[in-house]
């Protein structure tokens, strides 16, 4: 598969990861009396993973998130050559999310993205108070915590067809833990997105929505790797990325 139709299905799947992610908390999480809630957040986002993973894991291996391409790249499953276009896509495509989200958003009277629009804090922006040292501590382990399941369920060895379901689940059981601490990143383009239409504190903290979650991928991909080194039944050029088990056109794009 050519690099721009993998780039393209990267930013098709980071568009939905945070239109129907953040959406779900802008528009949803607390609609008058029958607001989803957290929970209701945290599976939305799992699902936009879920869907996603077999809607294009077998184009693009669905990273949506420039840190598990960092992190795929760390557990020798992903090109560096490919790092860069795989980034700017998710970048766009969660720009995209954001904007269409804003669209819907600003049509209700009272709106104002000064409410959060799903941004990213920590400090006083932390939707529970936490400190930046929680904060960060939160998005390098849990991202970390991704990168080991990621890499584990997309495994030659693992069960097979299994991997996007394990995948959203995890991401699932991320959002339940953080979404106190941090309102959940462990994606640098989830972050992205909304930071850019509130402005202000969010684009100044957008930082730590940088380095925590790639530090945390790629120290999970480096252990994931070590973990398996040494099986002669490992595949270690594939999968290109972490959704299904890949098709054989896909294994052959890894190179």
């Amino acid at each position: 598969m050519s690099l721009s139709k993998r780039c393209t299905a990267e930013f098709l799947g980071t568009f939905w990861l945070v239109l129907g992610g953040c959406g779900s908390a802008v528009l949803a999480a607390a609609f008058p009396n029958v607001g989803i809630g957290l929970l209701g957040v945290a599976l939305a986002f799992g699902l936009t993973v879920l869907t996603m993973a077999y809607a294009i894991g077998h184009i693009s291996g669905c990273h949506l998130n420039p840190a598990v391409s960092v992190g795929l790249w760390a557990g020798k499953r992903f090109p560096a050559s490919d790092l860069l276009p795989y980034i700017v896509a998710q970048v766009i495509g969660a720009i995209a999310g954001a904007s269409v989200l804003y669209v819907i958003a600003s049509g209700k009277a009272g709106f104002a993205t000064s409410a959060g629009f799903a941004a990213n804090g920590y400090g006083a922006h932390s939707p529970g108070g936490y400190s930046l040292a929680a904060c960060l501590t939160s998005e390098v382990v849990l991202t970390f915590m991704f990168l080991v399941v990621i890499l584990g369920a997309t495994d030659k060895l693992a069960p097979k067809g299994m991997a996007g379901v394990a995948i959203g689940l995890c991401l699932t059981l991320i959002h339940l833990i953080s979404i106190p601490v941090t309102n959940t990143s462990v994606n640098p383009a989830r972050s992205t997105g909304p930071a850019l239409f509130v402005g202000g504190w969010a684009i100044s903290q957008l930082w730590l929505f940088w380095i925590a979650p790639i530090v945390g991928a790629a120290i999970g991909g480096a252990v994931y790797a070590w973990l398996g080194a040494g099986r002669p039944e490992a595949d270690a050029a594939a999968p290109v990325g972490p959704a299904v088990e890949p098709q054989p056109r896909a294994r052959a794009a890894a190179g």
